[in-house]
């Protein structure tokens, strides 16, 4: 994985939480991990291809998805998540891939992604590719960016 690419996913996320909920944002230490990826209570997983290839799985608390749903509805109080909710919390993970693409084609890098999918459940996911995590804090919440990408050689 190239830090370019890292760089303009992670950007990608922070000016989503930030432009469309209107609430700053930390980049919290980073690290890096390869085999088992702990999950929270919600995770939407996109599908990554074109000149890149992997996944981006974004992780958080229901208390988390509550405040993106509350938000994304003009301050609407959420208690359960219904099927609006579920829908919004998969237009976040459409806005993170729509903006991600954008900051990679900066890069010169042109991807597709997947439409995102979501799972409800603490979960554990396993790769062989090496993965990032990078956490991320604001008012909204913890999110974690898990980016496990690869280069897709000419030809292959």
């Amino acid at each position: 994985m190239e830090v370019k690419h890292i760089n303009a996913i992670c950007q990608a996320t922070k000016q989503i939480i930030s432009t469309h909920f209107g609430v700053g944002v930390d980049i919290l230490r980073p690290s890096a991990g390869r085999g088992k990826l702990t999950s929270e209570e919600i995770s939407v997983i996109l599908g990554i291809k074109g000149q890149l290839r992997g996944q981006i799985i974004c992780t958080f608390s229901t208390e988390t998805a509550r405040s993106i749903i509350s938000t994304m509805m003009g301050g609407m109080v959420v208690q359960d998540i219904d099927e609006l909710g579920w829908s919004a919390v998969q237009e976040f993970g459409n806005w993170v891939a729509g903006t991600a693409a954008t900051e990679l084609s900066k890069e010169g890098c042109l991807i597709d992604v997947t439409p995102p999918i979501i799972n409800e459940g603490d979960s554990k996911y396993y790769s062989e590719s090496p993965f990032i995590s990078i956490p991320l804090h604001s008012a909204l919440g913890h999110i974690g960016v898990h980016i496990s990408v690869q280069e897709v050689r000419q030809g292959a």
